[in-house]
């Protein structure tokens, strides 16, 4: 049984829904990368499931291993559970397809076409809902319009606000936030029981409430890519050395775990030094945070050259430091 650490109160918000018989046809479990999300939509699920076929007296939404629901989850057999999540490319790269396609969501007609087999819940996990192409959203929508009876649909998305809003306004929205201090250790203490006592502080001042980021981070020497971005940030960067060795260094393809933390890491760097401005230089480093984080966001969504975005993001760093001369 893989633990939920934290979360407690959206933990008892579904739980209170589904005891007394109100469990809404759609859920959109949103909030930011790597905190729990898909294993909260996959334990909801699991326990739907289970306490549709009789009790369950595990707590929260946890459900015993040895519980035939659970085997048949595990498994990947359940015949009442569907999860749609980017498929892998038939070209033999094993990467993933840029967006869930619209014939992966008629695919759905497969479970509603017949009766629920082992209890009366039927259940879809779509991670991660932003991953819909646009035929694929509106297909989707029709089910959420007009949902077939005893249906739950469980919509992980990293970023809500970009979804249709006739989407949001079908489905109850249980947001998600980043791991307390407490919480963030235990996760990584049970996804790393070998890991020093050191390691674990490190990864969890880099990984802001985000478990899934810090194990991301694990060899990454975050501490040097921090240092190079808070260089920038301090001295500026009047020649674009600064910036276009490290778009250099992370261009590289084997440099791409390190490019998706400084994805991650940058605009939050932004954020943190937006928090130490006032007057015009607040409202400047504010636009320039919103700026980074539409470029972070999109940057490997969309394919785009990571040079040059690390590139761009790198001048957006070094503007701050003109931000913070203004401000002085």
């Amino acid at each position: 049984m893989t633990p939920l650490f934290g979360h407690d109160e959206a933990v008892a918000a579904f739980r209170e829904s589904l005891d007394q018989g109100r469990l809404h046809h759609a859920w959109l479990i949103s909030g930011p990368e790597g905190i729990g999300k898909a294993l909260f939509a996959e334990k909801a699920a699991l326990r739907v499931l289970a306490q549709g076929q009789g009790p369950v007296s595990a707590p929260g939404l946890d459900v015993p291993d040895e519980h035939p629901a659970a085997r048949l989850a595990a498994a990947g057999s359940h015949p009442d559970l569907m999860r749609l999540e980017r498929l892998a490319r038939d070209n033999g790269s094993g990467d993933l397809a840029r967006s869930i396609s619209v014939d992966q969501v008629r695919s759905l007609s497969r479970l509603f076409s017949t009766t629920a087999s082992m209890s009366p819940w039927r259940v879809v996990i779509i991670d991660a809902i932003d991953d819909l192409e646009r035929a694929a959203a509106n297909a989707l929508l029709k089910n959420l319009e007009e949902p077939p009876p005893s249906s739950l649909f469980l919509l992980v998305s990293h970023a809500s606000e970009r979804l249709l809003p006739t989407i949001r306004s079908r489905c109850r929205q249980l947001r998600l936030s980043p791991l307390e201090d407490d919480a963030m250790t235990s996760a990584l203490r049970n996804a790393l029981p070998d890991a020093e006592a050191r390691e674990i502080e490190d990864l969890k001042a880099a990984a802001a409430g985000s478990p899934g980021r810090a194990l991301q981070f694990r060899g990454l020497d975050i501490a040097a890519l921090d240092r190079a971005m808070e260089t920038i940030v301090r001295d500026g960067d009047p020649t674009n050395a600064r910036r276009s060795a490290l778009a250099q260094s992370l261009a590289l393809k084997s440099a791409q775990p390190r490019y998706e933390a400084f994805l991650a890491r940058a605009p939050s760097l932004i954020a943190r030094e937006a928090r130490t401005r006032r007057g015009p230089a607040l409202a400047d480093a504010l636009r320039t945070w919103e700026r980074a984080q539409s470029l972070a966001s999109s940057a490997t969504h969309l394919s785009l050259e990571p040079e040059s975005v690390v590139f761009e993001l790198g001048g957006m760093l070094a503007s701050l430091a003109g931000q913070g001369k203004r401000a002085a």
